[in-house]
């Protein structure tokens, strides 16, 4: 038997067009994660590594929606590629990390809605990168056309200077309607995720403790102390660390935005804030976050051993990882140049990467806090009913 190539080498084999069968491709890759979660499950060596495998030990046979359930619920932290006797160059080729990664970005295509949504999962880099230019530009053009070039390129510090340049209806409309048909376009996508790895209702409110705790510490991604294998063989808690920056970069910059609305609406204080207000120190410290934790997860994808690491979504990675860097650092640049003639071309740019963010949360790896944070409360569940 020899080691089976990967999802994205493939093609579809007939000639007639030259290009990748996306059905052909999903039920090969299916059938590989399907074989390679066999050979673990004969092995079990790798039990206590992570949460994959015990959730894999309670199955006999791996539907689809199982195989979407046990990559979702993979952290990536590596550790069974560089244990496991069949990995490369052994004959079996087992690579579960790579699988898994390529068996992630199918699922997110297969559950986005609304489906026509779905392509942009396909080339998904480049679908981003375009997007946020245009994005950009259309923001940039409108507040060009339709701003006073008096008030656009003056120098105004003042309560209100930003809205004299996008009034906040327009700023609402823009990001707010944009996060709210996201918000929509994730549940339907969770909804769909958790029927078509086992459905069931939620009754027990413990599993679900246990899950937040386990998604809010990366508990998985801890390697029971040691770290994951985020460069190689040796240990590390880099991407560990990275990956809470990030987040919560993201959160503390999510939760400035609502505490400045609440400044704004409930007690008459408009926006631009002093530098030591709460909003303004959310926010700068989030956008630090968000600057240091996509730049450090960056760069280990391009230090990092290749071997475990999938191909396929590597583009789709970096766009988002640039996105993010491009929101938190047009957001700091804004704070530094906010009494100059540049905030307000500062304020359109910075938008313009809010919105496209904000569009590509359910369409780019993004969504995976959303699917992995379904799976580890159905692994928790799984737990207490089998020490029940």
């Amino acid at each position: 038997m020899q080691a089976s190539s990967t999802i994205a080498e493939r093609t579809c084999g007939t000639g007639e067009c030259g290009k990748s069968c996306s059905k052909r491709e999903a039920e090969t890759l299916y059938a590989d994660a399907r074989r390679a979660m066999e050979i673990c499950n004969a092995c079990r060596y790798c039990e206590g590594f992570c949460a994959v495998f015990p959730a894999m030990t309670t199955r006999r046979e791996f539907t689809k929606g199982d195989l979407n359930y046990l990559a979702n619920l993979c952290h990536n932290c590596r550790g069974c590629y560089y244990s496991c006797q069949y990995a490369p160059p052994h004959e079996f080729g087992i690579n579960v990390p790579r699988l898994f990664s390529d068996v992630r970005a199918a699922s997110y295509e297969a559950y986005a809605w609304p489906d026509a949504f779905a392509v942009a999962f396909r080339r998904n880099g480049t679908v981003l990168s375009i997007a946020t230019a245009i994005a950009i530009a259309t923001v940039l053009a409108l507040v060009a056309h339709f701003a006073d070039p008096g008030v656009l390129y003056a120098a105004d510090g003042s309560p209100g200077a930003f809205y004299r340049v996008i009034s906040w209806d327009a700023m609402v409309t823009v990001a707010g309607g944009v996060f709210a048909f996201s918000l929509v376009a994730l549940a339907v996508g969770g909804v769909r995720f958790w029927r078509d790895t086992g459905g069931g209702s939620v009754r027990m409110p413990a599993p679900a403790v246990e899950a937040v705790s386990d998604v809010l510490t990366l508990r998985n991604l801890g390697g029971g102390g040691g770290g994951c294998n985020d460069l190689n063989e040796r240990y590390s808690n880099l991407r560990r660390g990275f990956h809470h920056l990030t987040f919560y970069g993201f959160m503390l910059c999510f939760a400035a935005t609502s505490v400045a609305t609440i400044y704004d609406h409930a007690f008459g204080l408009i926006a631009p804030y002093p530098f030591l207000s709460f909003p303004v120190q959310l926010g700068f410290w989030g956008g630090l976050g968000l600057v240091i934790g996509p730049a450090g997860l960056a760069w280990l994808k391009v230090v990092g051993d290749p071997e475990p690491a999938s191909r396929r979504v590597m583009g789709g990675d970096f766009a988002l990882l640039a996105l993010l860097m491009l929101v938190s650092t047009t957001g700091l640049a804004l704070l530094a140049l906010r009494e100059t003639p540049a905030m307000g071309i500062l304020l359109a740019v910075h938008l313009g990467a809010v919105s496209s963010l904000f569009l590509f949360i359910p369409y780019s790896k993004m969504t995976h806090g959303l699917y992995r944070s379904l799976a580890l409360f159905r692994a928790a569940i799984e737990r207490r009913r089998n020490v029940v």
